[in-house]
């Protein structure tokens, strides 16, 4: 049954604060920063004294409440955790303390998360210095519900309650997928580099490795599809993203791709580099970019579906770390890195074998991320609704 709280604005129960301090030029500042959509506050990077160009900024302690002042609008409001205490928040983040006879600061941390508290402040910035940023004083008017101090803390109780039970449950269906990659990974390496299989040289297998197209800023964005490093997935490639890329016709003819061309990202971090992804005929008529490598194999020798299970196996990714060159932060791989990658070599009857045994394996990991995917969507509709009856009197 609802109860019947009273709604009271927020200077009701909370007072602004400052703890001012002027930035000094050798004293090192730790930032805060205020996710969207109820997400909570976050550290964000450490400065020097030297490196603001705001007069003061204040300290935050814990349970503090935090407003974005431009994006509150958008739910970027929090309560600063223990962790965060210390933290240094420019004007722009005012900050107000709960009265504590009147409010438990995890009230207000929940309310933060929920469609009707970012309404309010949506509502409290229209208009303000024309720029829909909400005053301080405006914040202070937006209305919450109130129960007694003590029915707080209940209901608080069951909704972390409530809350922890949804983490876990999400986490063990993510380590279930996690864990189902990781077979397949142990499978790869089991199956293509300990069955005794000969090894060659990926250049005894290559017909060609050519380094993509570069070209400037304003070539880009009309024109056709382009792979860039981040349609690169391992095997399969995110062909939702691709940036287009204005070509000449004599360009395509060098930087084109064809179904069963393996496309190798040679720069990258260093955990990502050497990703490789194969084009199917599914594909739309394409480019690749210069931060990849387009291989082009012998299909006498090898299946290009082989070719790429095996260069995205966790044994390659190895070499990859002990071959690679760092520099600027991202990781390079060269043509004779590539062309001296070791490879298992069966016969082509046993390559397709090992292909159908995988991807057999990979469609049912493919299901299992699919499920992971449906049941994410269920989680992030309870919280919601949790809160939803929680702030109503019906939990």
């Amino acid at each position: 049954m609802r109860k019947a709280w009273p709604i009271v604005p927020l200077e009701k129960v909370a007072v602004p604060v400052e703890r001012p301090e002027v930035p000094t030029v050798g004293h090192l500042y730790r930032q805060i920063g205020v996710k969207l959509w109820g997400e909570g506050a976050y550290e964000r990077e450490t400065i020097d004294g030297s490196q603001t160009k705001y007069k003061t900024f204040s300290r935050v302690e814990a349970d503090d409440i935090i407003v974005n002042k431009i994006w509150a609008r958008n739910g970027s409001v929090a309560v600063v955790t223990k962790k965060l205490s210390g933290c240094y928040a420019s004007s722009e983040f005012p900050l107000f303390a709960p009265i504590r006879e009147k409010l438990h600061p995890r009230w207000v941390h929940w309310i933060t998360k929920t469609k009707n508290f970012w309404q309010q402040c949506d509502e409290k910035s229209q208009g303000t210095s024309g720029k829909n940023r909400i005053r301080p004083e405006k914040f202070l008017t937006v209305e919450i519900p109130l129960p007694l101090l003590s029915e707080q803390r209940q209901i608080v109780a069951k909704i972390e309650e409530l809350a922890a039970k949804i983490q876990e449950a999400y986490r063990l269906r993510l380590q279930t997928v996690r864990e189902a990659e990781t077979i397949i990974l142990l499978s790869i390496d089991n199956i293509c580099f300990k069955s005794g299989f000969p090894l060659c040289s990926l250049r005894d297998v290559l017909v060609e490795a050519k380094n993509g197209i570069y070209k400037p800023p304003e070539f880009w964005g009309h024109g056709i599809p382009c792979i860039r490093m981040y349609n690169i997935e391992g095997p399969c490639m995110n062909i939702n993203q691709l940036k287009l890329l204005d070509v000449t016709p004599e360009e395509f003819d060098s930087y084109g791709c064809m179904p069963g061309d393996l496309i190798f990202n040679r720069v990258n971090s260093a955990e990502l580099v050497g990703k490789t992804g194969l084009l199917t005929k599914d594909y739309p008529l394409c480019t690749f970019e210069s931060k990849n490598m387009r291989l082009r194999v012998d299909n006498n020798k090898i299946l290009p579906e082989y070719a790429a299970i095996v260069l995205n196996s966790k044994t390659i990714r190895d070499y990859y770390r002990k071959s690679l060159k760092q520099q600027c932060g991202m990781a390079t791989l060269n043509q004779n890195h590539v062309r001296a990658i070791p490879l298992p070599l069966p016969t082509l009857s046993e390559q397709r074998r090992i292909v159908e045994y995988l991807n057999n394996l990979q469609s049912k990991i493919a299901g299992l991320k699919r499920f992971q995917a449906e049941t994410q969507k269920e989680f992030d509709a309870l919280m919601p609704s949790i809160l939803d009856k929680a702030f109503k009197g019906e939990l």
